[in-house]
């Protein structure tokens, strides 16, 4: 922001008041990163240059005379500060709005990436007033507020204050025949098509930025960007921590204890091969290098983990039933050293 108060001692205010007001514009004005010029009367600026606050307190070397009421310091700040964040000078065109477009993919296509159009509806330039927004033939004329400045001056108290012109807004001019299609705003909201490029390796939370694709600007400004939110659906398999990818397989329980391998297929569409070592557990995670998601904008992929869930039979014929009943016949208890480990400290504790 950039604002001009001239500070103008006298006129019945009181030195105390306006060494405080001096001081409170300084801290607003460090705190709030105003950007305000601070400037000071032909009769008290050689004095606060030299002696600063000193210059207006009572009795100090820029004398004064007694304070008169002035008031809550706060109300005149408010009254100053509320609505002059405009800008020194004829305010620049502002830039359009940035747009938001949340889309969602499925997980195969965060993996591999995908193209894909859009159809959004967003502010452009009116073609018939090519965004002057006046009528064809017609031109915007010279604020008669502010002279085309911009800006205006006025009193506040003993401060005098520039602000955003009212009546232009700060864009110096006006319009007096505005253009029927846009009605003098220089846009119209039309559907479009947009092209967009989905990178493999993207997550729910990335943000795809199209520059320029947003609303355009009033009267001919720069218009603003669109940018794409990115929702992954959640995968009835895998389930996605970075870039890798995470899932839960049942295995029999012959395979756990003997061990054996398993083909798991992959979202590139290639089967990824699992040993499986001799007595492994449930809860047991593999872990398959290189098998993972696309690192986004980079080289190489995350990992597989396989969660491995030994599945106890439900269902078992006559003959395995009686060759499991053989088994456990031949049981020592060394064939499982947790569960006997397990009943042991049973023992012990319960003095067994």
């Amino acid at each position: 922001m950039s604002m001009k108060i001239l500070v103008l001692p006298g006129d019945g205010i009181g030195p105390e008041i306006m060494a405080e007001a001096v001081k409170v514009l300084e801290l607003a004005n460090d705190k709030f990163g105003l950007g305000a010029e601070l400037s000071y009367d032909d009769l008290g600026g050689a004095a606060y240059d030299r002696y600063g606050h000193a210059a207006f307190q009572q009795g100090g070397p820029g004398g004064g005379q007694p304070g008169a009421d002035f008031g809550d310091i706060g109300d005149i700040f408010e009254t100053i500060f509320g609505g002059a964040f405009g800008g020194g000078g004829r305010a620049r065109p502002r830039r359009g709005a940035d747009l938001r477009y949340d889309m969602q993919i499925d997980l195969e296509e965060a993996f591999h990436g995908k193209s894909t159009e859009i159809e959004i509806e967003v502010s452009q330039n009116c073609e018939t007033c090519h965004g002057s927004g006046a009528t064809p033939g017609t031109r915007a004329r010279t604020c008669n507020l502010c002279h085309g400045q911009g800006q205006v001056r006025a009193k506040q108290g003993f401060f005098v204050v520039e602000r955003p012109c009212p009546n232009c807004h700060g864009s110096g001019e006006v319009i007096t025949s505005p253009c029927r299609d846009c009605r003098g705003e220089g846009r119209i909201d039309v559907p479009q098509a947009l092209a967009v490029e989905i990178p493999p390796g993207v997550d729910t939370g990335t943000r795809i930025r199209l520059s320029g694709k947003g609303e355009a600007g009033p009267r001919g400004a720069p218009p603003g960007d669109l940018y794409i939110f990115v929702h992954v659906k959640p995968h009835e398999i895998f389930q996605r921590e970075g870039t890798a990818l995470a899932t839960r397989v049942p295995i029999s329980f012959t395979t756990a204890s003997l061990g054996g391998s398993i083909d798991i297929p992959n979202l590139d569409g290639e089967d990824v091969t699992i040993e499986i070592p001799a007595g492994i557990q449930s809860g047991k995670q593999l872990r398959q290098r290189g098998a993972g998601m696309p690192v986004l904008q980079g080289r190489g992929r995350g990992d597989l983990v396989v969660e491995i869930a030994v599945e106890t039979p439900t269902r078992l014929s006559k003959e395995q039933r009686a060759l499991l009943e053989q088994f456990r016949e031949l049981e020592t208890g060394d064939e499982c050293p947790e569960s006997r480990g397990f009943f042991d400290k049973l023992k012990g504790a319960f003095g067994g």
